[in-house]
């Protein structure tokens, strides 16, 4: 036997060292005993997104340009839905991941470790997409729902006591991600149009799973109050994603034009691209959702606004980013050429869902709507319309246009409303 006791008693040290927290180790783990607990983002102090969430993050930029590449290699309804159920399951992913880091201090070297394997399931996940419907449904699912399982199974299992609140709303949870896992696997395992349909179904109990509290039949419902928002956190991570995202906008552009030759209206539409893609990111900045953690921390139902304004809220921003952005690989690809209509619905729908989507988490958010997003959207099915007796360098900068004179008139209405507050 080495010096300084058995191995459970050298073992159990190690983990007093790595500040696991204050609740009993779980029996299965074969130890038992009392440990110190992993330590709550709130017990320390730091509300500040932490340098291994951002490395977690850089996954997703390629996953995101390998959604970008499942709608360009399919664009139909058909590949249309199946690239918005992928899109989906992966923000699920990463959303749930955010909230879990805003619940745990990630400098404990557990959740560092946790976090690790969840960002090498994320890998696998990404690397399936393209045959997410095809011969990796299969690795597609399950790095999913393992995602989900293992993180919501660490909250309950070990980083919670038995009995307390903690424990109780990750169960909840954890149920619902069995559920849904059922079908996600089932649909990988069965292929064809029954995949397509029962992954429909698993994405459906996945959403409306926080709108009903994740309320489980026979056991006692949990309050939305009884999750806690750290809005400073909260707030950085989400606006971080969707700079992550529009940087694999400006990626793929700057890729497509880069193997292509270059003249005159291919360069014209790749400078209109980037305006459109700096557009986007200043219509979001100056939308006034960024001014969220204050907003948070006064609410009395801060959970809730949370979950309406990120949670569900950011998911269209980040599908009309990545809509915006296959439709300029469109533009940059053939600028002097007429737009099929596939491909005009996606150069004009980006930008569309994304002045909608601003127009509603708004109104969600403050109660006040940004009624320029709105009539911006509105001018956008007309400017969809001259698109057809346009090529795609024309119809880009009627698009990116509209975008700068939306922003101008946000602008405006920013000016007013501070004169009003001074006077």
């Amino acid at each position: 036997m080495p010096p300084g006791g058995s191995w459970r008693t050298r073992v159990r040290g190690m983990l007093h060292q790595c500040r696991i927290g204050m609740w009993p180790v779980p029996e299965w783990i074969g130890m038992g005993g009392d440990m110190q607990g992993i330590v709550r983002r709130g017990e320390t102090g730091n509300h500040t997104a932490d340098p291994l969430e951002l490395f977690y993050d850089l996954v997703f930029v390629f996953t995101i340009t390998q959604v970008s590449h499942l709608l360009l290699s399919q664009l139909s309804w058909k590949g249309a839905l199946e690239s918005a159920i992928v899109l989906m399951a992966i923000w699920w992913s990463w959303n749930y991941t955010t909230w879990f880091t805003n619940e745990v201090d990630v400098a404990s070297p557990v959740v560092r470790l946790l976090m690790i394997g969840l960002m090498l399931l994320s890998l696998l996940m990404s690397i399936s997409v393209p045959e997410s419907f095809g011969n990796r449904a299969l690795l597609f699912a399950g790095a999913y729902v393992a995602i989900q399982l293992l993180r919501h199974g660490f909250l309950a299992f070990v980083a919670s006591r038995p009995g307390t609140l903690e424990r109780e709303r990750a169960l909840h949870i954890l149920i619902w991600f069995l559920i849904a896992g059922v079908f996600w696997i089932g649909g990988a395992l069965i292929g064809g149009h029954t995949q397509l349909l029962l992954w429909v179904l698993a994405v459906a109990i996945d959403y409306v799973a926080p709108l009903v509290t994740y309320r489980v039949p026979g056991m006692k419902p949990v309050s939305s109050d009884a999750w806690r928002v750290m809005p400073e956190h909260f707030d950085e991570r989400f606006h971080l994603f969707i700079i992550l995202t529009l940087g694999e906008t400006i990626m793929i552009t700057g890729s497509t034009t880069s193997a292509l030759p270059l003249d005159a209206g291919r360069i014209a539409t790749f400078v209109l691209a980037f305006v459109g893609t700096v557009a986007l990111w200043w219509l979001y900045f100056q939308s006034g959702i960024t001014d969220a953690a204050h907003r948070l921390e006064s609410s009395a139902h801060s959970t809730l606004l949370a979950r309406d304004v990120y949670t569900y809220g950011q998911v269209p921003l980040v599908a009309a980013i990545i809509l915006s952005a296959v439709g300029d690989e469109f533009a940059i690809t053939h600028p002097g050429h007429h737009l099929d209509h596939g491909q005009l619905l996606v150069v004009i729908g980006g930008p569309l869902l994304f002045l909608l989507a601003e127009f509603l988490v708004f109104w969600r958010f403050t109660g006040s709507p940004l009624w320029e997003r709105f009539a911006g959207a509105i001018v956008l099915l007309g400017v969809g319309w001259a698109g057809l007796h346009a090529d795609a360098l024309q119809t880009s900068a009627m698009v990116t246009a509209l975008l700068v004179l939306v922003i101008i008139a946000g602008a405006f209405r920013q000016r007013r409303e501070s004169a009003g507050a001074a006077a």
